[in-house]
């Protein structure tokens, strides 16, 4: 397995180090990419019931990426062999009246995963240090008291149980162009597409800062940062699949003791 320690955030990150296109965990044919990202599925699937039967821990997986890198994507492919009763998806969308009327961790805390769970935010906290940034809503200070409140929410979680991890889809301008442009001219598409989207696109470079400098500040040890590149759709989905295997394993997941009581007992 590639290693991840190149992708992973750190003080002096700078997102332009990491190419988009790279395909580092892509090996083989076509054929062989499929049947790897079906066995890493598989094993996904197999140590979430450990994950269940333990009932003490659980998962978060923090999907954040620029409109078309693939967050829908990724969850249909890599949870595709993953029990429904075992993973719960929340999409954050724009804020309604009700969660603008809280803090802004409000409604991500509604959300954390229970014990035994695999919990997947499409898109999550990180948007209350994105857009506000990028729109120029929130000044400098307010800006760092988020990245503070973020990190002790972290904290939090995984010092009651949760392990977190966060993945940054990265692709290109061109490569959103191209899928947006696909939106459009696919007509069985076209209802993904909203012209807000190149609003968006259109303050690329400045969304590009805000990524850089959230991830920077608020990727730790208890909740670090993985840039993932996703260019490549079967990329994106391999190396994510491989990064929930891999933390997975190292939880060290093992089912409680079977009751003394079964032993010998036969089912009549």
């Amino acid at each position: 397995m590639p290693s991840f320690k190149k992708y992973r955030v750190g003080s002096k990150f700078k997102l332009a180090a990491i190419d988009s296109a790279d395909t580092t965990f892509i090996e083989g044919h076509e054929d062989t990419q499929r049947e790897r990202l079906d066995a890493l599925a598989v094993e996904l699937d197999e140590l979430q019931n450990l994950l269940h039967a333990e009932g003490r821990r659980k998962l978060l997986l923090v999907l954040q990426g620029m409109d078309t890198s693939g967050k829908d994507g990724t969850i249909r492919w890599v949870f595709s062999r993953t029990s429904p009763l075992g993973v719960r998806v929340t999409a954050f969308k724009v804020p309604s009246e009700e969660e603008r009327a809280h803090d802004y961790l409000w409604r991500c805390h509604a959300e954390v995963p229970h014990n035994g769970e695999i919990m997947v935010w499409n898109r999550s906290h990180y948007e209350d240090v994105l857009v506000p940034v990028v729109e120029g809503w929130i000044d400098k200070a307010e800006i760092r008291r988020r990245y503070a409140q973020i990190n002790d929410f972290e904290r939090l979680l995984a010092e009651t149980g949760t392990v977190i991890v966060k993945c940054m889809l990265h692709i290109s301008k061109e490569v959103q162009r191209e899928r947006l442009q696909a939106r459009i001219d696919e007509p069985d598409k076209r209802w993904k597409f909203k012209l807000g989207d190149l609003d968006a696109r259109k303050k690329w470079d400045d969304y590009q800062r805000a990524y850089e400098r959230a991830l920077a500040a608020t990727s730790s040890a208890h909740a670090p940062w993985h840039v993932v590149p996703a260019d490549s759709k079967r990329h994106r989905n391999l190396m994510i699949a491989q990064l929930l295997v891999k933390t997975l394993r190292e939880m060290k997941l093992k089912a409680p003791a079977a009751d003394p009581a079964l032993d010998g007992l036969v089912v009549q």
